[in-house]
């Protein structure tokens, strides 16, 4: 099984933005990325995509600090797909990363798991210095 700690971020929100996917084995970067005008939920659920996405049909297990995209994922979105993606009140936001996130939870072999954000914990830690590093660098 496969495991990765994934994090995003952008400064200002919004602003450019970064996001990055760590190998639990390795401590390591696997995949790195950044959007010029962005929020930190767009970097987190595009952390996560892409995290599912190097699991290449292995199972995954992946932490992130994002308590927002996992109930999206588990609670929300399959109630918003029943419902054509649409809610009582309001639109669904970022959409496009939504279903694309909710998709790829269905086909896949996904395991989250929320760890609290910014309290030591050295692979979120990784995660968080890596999307900062991928946010600054495409300034």
């Amino acid at each position: 099984m496969k495991i990765f700690y994934t994090d995003g971020s952008a400064e200002p929100n919004p602003g450019p933005g970064g996001w990055a996917v760590i190998d639990a084995s390795t401590k390591q970067p696997v995949k790195l990325g950044s959007a010029k005008d962005t929020t930190n939920i767009r970097m987190e659920g595009t952390a996560l995509i892409n995290a599912i996405k190097l699991a290449d049909q292995e199972p995954v297990e992946i932490h992130t600090d994002s308590e927002f995209w996992i109930n999206v994922i588990t609670k929300w979105a399959p109630t918003w797909a029943l419902n054509h993606w649409q809610k009582k009140r309001g639109e669904i936001k970022n959409l496009d990363l939504v279903k694309e996130l909710y998709n790829l939870y269905r086909e896949h072999d996904v395991k989250l798991i929320w760890v609290k954000g910014h309290d030591g914990l050295e692979l979120n830690e990784l995660a968080d210095e890596a999307a900062n590093h991928a946010r600054k660098n495409q300034l």
